[in-house]
């Protein structure tokens, strides 16, 4: 085992030098450039590139304190490095709303048109070969005159995508974009420079070569736009733009494949001014080493945060991983659980980034809140799986020309060295620490708000804090304007079985999870209708830490029962029908389940209060689960004995409707009996005094005949004997998990 620099002191922040490729104690160390050869291989998996050992190839570290970035030897790259500055509207862009007025063009060929944008056929060797440090080369344009007004495209930069650019008219150009490289598929990410511009002209660009039918874009979702001249003079980044947006199926099809198009118009703010469009906020693999580099030379978050290298990429661009714990206190050592986070698998799904970077913003930082975290839970963090393809603007695959996230399950470590070693590194923090919970965040191009993917067997353990819809759950009490709890899925499909959330959770992760975040927006709230933005992409991040420590940290004082019973409602699905008054005692036990009752303040249960106004008749609305089985250990778990302040508050002395199927015989029979005593105690229909209604009573009569006043008949339900080989609920008093009391506990 090897330490970091805070040595034996602090035995988190350990790694193993069998786990990494490299490790160093900062990411300012001397890294050296790195590069591979491929060879073709014909073994289990299908053909794919087969890397040697990288070789050094310089001993001169970087010049500006991070390590080189790697491209494919075939990609030219333009030498300008873009930046973009940080800035966040003054409130929030709304989606875009159709007027049923939107053009449709059709596909043109480029025989019709001029090419005045065309990319390196980077698609034309089969496999990635080798790598090299960027390279510089010339622009692919046609000459301009004096007063040629024609765009200049560009997007042979970071993380860029464009192809090809087919000038249509003046002010009209069709565009297509690269697919992910070594395939022929996965076109969703744009991000590319235009130049030589004209203020308030009337452009249209039209993208024509989507291959998913369904898009964000049919539902409002906007393109971003970058003007350089507007971040100089006024501070404003990216911002959304476009009318007339439509997207829909094209002509362009062929062999057998459908296409569709996006199309939208604008304005330029500035003539001559250099502009960008991106289909995400982006953020590059630079951007992260930048930020990476801050932390490293910050002495205060550099003591509790260790950046170690956890293997390189096949193009032999660096994986970071970090790992972030308080020390232990006065040399004493606790059992610290781990927390797993890991983005940006899928290179085009930027605001997995922005999520990431709020999360480490907010658990580097300076509160309470944090500190407990810090306390309480070592955290193990790789910020961007896909470094290669972040650099070289894939929307989904890594050089391999595959998707990562169906790889968990892959033995070959040269092909998907960043999976595997993840992977590695997870099997080793279950052995040392035990993982508490694992999340990979991800980009959704097809729903809107943010929600995420659990795995949940047929027979969830009793365990309250194994249930994985617990945190979900608490995530969108956090921020209920974003995070929709119902959008959240708890099934393991067969195709999801390669992702990381399956795989940790089959590992014996319980709390394994895919937070996803729409690219679009939000329909939530008083953000219903409008974009995400950096800020709100980043408060998620926020909000995990948030949700995570109201999940693990029992507050007797402001949590305690009260949020442990509004828990247990939304994680028992109910729903409201109207039960008449002549019900039998059987109907009402069967209807009436935990959910519906209220409990106080001392922890005793209520009978759900009913308002009702002089002279009317009303309704009890009976709170039924669509649960078959009331078995269930949620269910169980309220029904059994509670403790609250030391006191036992038992079933028999709080007089509660409850009803839990399955009970012996008795129970039934009794049941009946109570009916029958109903049944005598009302009047029968011929002896019933009849009343007269006025018509606007009458108007509403068909919705509450069956109701009946509820001020002359009261009756008592009796009380059901208890199920045999009821477990004792000692063990679960709280909702909430503590770190501390549970250090031995496996998950």
């Amino acid at each position: 085992m090897r330490k970091s620099v805070e040595g034996a002191s602090n035995s988190f922040v350990t790694e193993d030098s069998q786990q990494c490729a490299v490790l160093t104690d900062s990411i300012c160390a001397h890294l050296f450039p790195r590069t591979k050869q491929v060879l073709l291989s014909s073994d289990s998996e299908a053909v794919v590139p087969y890397p040697q050992e990288p070789q050094n190839l310089d001993d001169s570290s970087p010049a500006s304190g991070f390590s080189l970035v790697y491209w494919p030897h075939q990609c030219k790259v333009i030498s300008d490095r873009i930046e973009h500055i940080d800035w966040i509207p003054t409130t929030p862009e709304p989606l875009y709303t159709t007027t049923g007025l939107e053009m449709t063009p059709p596909y043109q060929t480029p025989d019709k048109g001029t090419v005045i944008y065309l990319g390196e056929e980077a698609n034309k060797n089969s496999c990635f070969m080798y790598s090299q440090e960027r390279g510089v080369c010339p622009l692919k344009q046609i000459l301009h005159q004096k007063e040629d007004d024609t765009l200049i495209f560009e997007a042979r930069f970071e993380s860029g995508n464009l192809q090809k650019v087919v000038k249509v008219n003046e002010f009209e150009y069709q565009l297509t974009l690269r697919t992910d490289l070594y395939t022929s598929r996965h076109t969703q990410w744009y991000y590319f420079q235009v130049s030589n511009t004209q203020a308030g002209m009337p452009y249209r660009f039209t993208i024509v070569n989507f291959t998913k039918r369904n898009s964000l874009y049919k539902h409002g979702l906007r393109p971003l736009l970058y003007s350089e001249a507007d971040a100089k003079k006024h501070k404003v980044g990216w911002r959304r733009t476009g009318n007339e947006i439509k997207y829909y199926k094209n002509n362009a099809g062929q062999d057998g494949r459908q296409y569709f198009s996006l199309t939208w118009t604008f304005q330029f703010p500035h003539d001559r001014d250099t502009c960008y469009f991106a289909h995400c906020y982006p953020y590059t693999y630079s951007n992260l080493q930048e930020y990476l580099v801050a932390i490293s030379k910050d002495p205060v978050k550099s003591k509790f945060c260790k950046i170690h290298i956890l293997c390189h990429s096949l193009a032999g661009n660096s994986v970071y991983v970090l790992t972030i714990t308080n020390p232990p206190k006065s040399g004493k050592g606790t059992k610290r659980k781990a927390v797993i986070l890991t983005a940006r698998v899928h290179p085009g799904e930027t605001n997995s980034s922005w999520i990431m970077k709020g999360f480490l913003d907010y658990i580097l930082g300076n509160s309470g809140k944090a500190q407990l975290l810090r306390d309480n839970f070592v955290f193990k963090v790789v910020p961007m799986l896909n470094p290669d393809g972040v650099i070289v603007g894939n929307h989904r695959c890594s050089l391999t020309g595959q998707d990562l996230n169906r790889k968990y399950r892959s033995n070959v470590k040269k092909f998907y060295p960043s999976i595997w070693y993840t992977r590695n590194m997870i099997k080793r923090v279950m052995g040392e620490h035990g993982v508490f919970l694992y999340c990979d965040i991800h980009g959704h191009n097809r729903k809107q708000n943010v929600f995420m993917y659990g795995c949940e067997r047929k027979q969830q353990a009793k365990a309250p804090y194994v249930h994985p819809r617990v945190f979900p759950l608490l995530l969108s009490k956090s921020c209920p304007d974003k995070f929709s709890f119902p959008d959240c899925h708890f099934r393991v499909q067969k195709s999801k079985e390669g992702t990381g959330r399956v795989v940790m959770w089959k590992m014996g992760i319980n709390n394994s999870y895919t937070l996803e975040a729409s690219i679009c927006g939000s329909k939530l709230g008083c953000r219903r209708s409008t974009h995400f933005d950096t800020k709100d992409l980043e408060s998620i991040g926020q909000h995990f830490c948030d949700a995570l420590l109201n999940y693990c940290v029992y507050n007797k004082e402001t949590q305690g029962i009260e949020t442990q019973h509004e828990i247990l409602q939304v994680l028992e699905p109910v729903k409201k029908v109207k039960l008449p008054i002549t019900a039998s005692a059987k109907q009402v036990g069967e209807d009436f389940s935990s959910e519906s009752l209220t409990q106080d303040a001392k922890g005793s249960h209520e009978k759900p209060s009913v308002p009702q106004e002089a002279g009317k008749s009303v309704c009890r609305d009976a709170i039924l689960s669509t649960r078959d089985n009331f078995h269930s250990p949620i269910f169980n778990l309220v029904s059994q004995k509670m403790k609250h302040n030391d006191k036992s508050v038992s079933k028999s002395a709080e007089k509660t409707f409850q009803y839990l199927k399955g009970h012996d015989r008795t129970a039934k029979s009794n049941s009946k009996k109570e009916e029958r005593k109903m049944k005598e105690r009302l009047p029968s229909e011929s002896t019933r005094p009849k009343k007269t209604r006025t018509a606007s009573q009458d108007a509403n009569f068909g919705k509450s005949k069956s109701c009946q006043p509820q001020d002359t008949l009261q009756f008592s339900l009796p009380l059901l004997p208890e199920p045999k080989n009821r477990q004792d609920a000692a063990k679960y008093r709280g909702i909430f998990w503590s770190p501390s009391s549970s250090a031995n506990e496996g998950t």
